[in-house]
């Protein structure tokens, strides 16, 4: 059980504003805050490489504090400062040759694909689309006549930006195990709300970010990279943190996921980022996940039951992101009407998910995501907030 009184404690910005956007940017709890502010208070003091020396066992913890969240192994995890480009770092460095093909899914995030479609375009690549089954999830079954012998890599995005749908990734990591190709999640929307583990979704590649569920600060992201995936990438660009200069005309790589790191980052939020680990595991993932589903289920049900409201989310399985319409009433008006009586949400539009809204009819959606740290009064405040907005 989560003391949703504590938390909401930890969460001064709660009393000033109903925060349904944390599939943009969550909140941060009041010892992320503190240790962000901390540490750049110390940079101030004594200067930014003094201040980085005594926070060593704070940013050595951050690796601990990531393994333990996903089941990997310390040697696995990378600081990377947004999860666009720790996907980008891994995704970059695999070795894909003219011919070979990749396995994606209509839902696959926009940066991700745009990048699948670059290195297309550069290396001659091809992208296979996996099917919807019928409650719009990736049909799993139909993913191995699909894999050729030509197929290098599976690309899936765990929980899409623009609705609430959970896709099935360790069924689909059993399949990619099977045919032995390389497996990448992105985890952005899902890592903080649900229960992850890398073993048990049989993944290689996982990024993240930190302003969303995890409740992190912004600017900062991660990235896990299997131990036997590690020897065989090379990382689009190195530094003097990624790689040794062994001597005048050669260099060696850093051991492990470190490899992805650069030598200049955001030490604050890196240690932020930790602490933001930190709390969400003192709270327990699994009551997390439960809370979250639970009040986005209740948010669902209300919404339908207005009229003129659509809720818009596919899946066999939903999480904490509710999509939505309302009958005359554009998203974009909506979420500046909610804001102005101190109520955020975001908008999904057609650029963020061409694939997905195309082939729905969609042009945008607004979205409300909510964590744990919301009430069930605050869906009642919210609801009617929508059942008044003029259509």
């Amino acid at each position: 059980m989560i003391d949703i009184k504590a938390v909401r404690a930890d969460t001064p910005a709660c009393e000033k504003v109903l925060h349904f956007n944390n599939a943009g940017a969550s909140l941060m709890p009041k010892p992320v805050y503190d240790a962000l502010c901390q540490h750049l208070q110390t940079e101030n003091c004594v200067g930014g490489y003094e201040a980085e020396r005594r926070a060593q066992d704070d940013l050595t913890a951050f690796y601990n504090e990531f393994a333990s969240l996903l089941n990997a192994s310390p040697d696995e995890i990378a600081y990377v400062e947004n999860a666009t480009r720790a996907w980008d770092m891994a995704f970059y460095s695999l070795p894909l040759n003219e011919g070979d093909r990749i396995l994606t899914h209509g839902s696959e995030y926009a940066s991700n694909y745009l990048a699948l479609l670059q290195q297309a375009k550069r290396r001659k690549l091809h992208i296979d689309l996996i099917p919807s089954d019928a409650s719009g999830q990736i049909d799993v079954g139909a993913m191995p006549d699909l894999i050729t012998d030509r197929t290098r890599l599976i690309a899936l995005t765990h929980v899409p930006t623009q609705g609430g749908l959970i896709n099935p990734a360790a069924e689909a990591g059993k399949i990619a195990r099977k045919f032995r190709v390389t497996y990448m999640l992105d985890a952005c929307q899902s890592v903080g709300q649900l229960e992850i583990d890398v073993e048990r979704i049989g993944c290689d590649i996982l990024s993240g970010t930190g302003r969303k569920f995890l409740r992190g600060p912004r600017g900062t992201g991660f990235l896990y990279v299997k131990r036997s995936l590690i020897e065989k990438v090379d990382p689009p660009f190195i530094d003097l943190l990624s790689a040794t200069w062994s001597d005048d005309n050669s260099y060696q790589l850093a051991p492990g996921a470190k490899r992805f790191e650069n030598w200049e980052s955001h030490v604050a939020g890196r240690i932020g980022l930790m602490v933001a680990v930190r709390y969400a595991r003192s709270l327990g993932l699994p009551a997390i996940e439960q809370r979250t589903r639970q009040l986005a289920e209740n948010l669902r049900r209300e919404l339908g039951g207005l009229r003129g409201v659509t809720v818009h989310d596919l899946g066999r399985e939903k999480c904490g992101i509710v999509t939505f319409t309302k009958e005359g009433a554009s998203p974009d008006n909506m979420a500046q009407q909610l804001l102005a009586k101190g109520i955020n949400i975001s908008v999904s539009a057609l650029t963020s998910a061409r694939l997905d809204f195309g082939q729905r009819g969609l042009d945008a959606l607004a979205r409300a995501s909510l964590h744990y740290f919301n009430t069930d009064a605050e869906i009642d405040r919210f609801v009617e907030a929508i059942r008044v907005i003029p259509d």
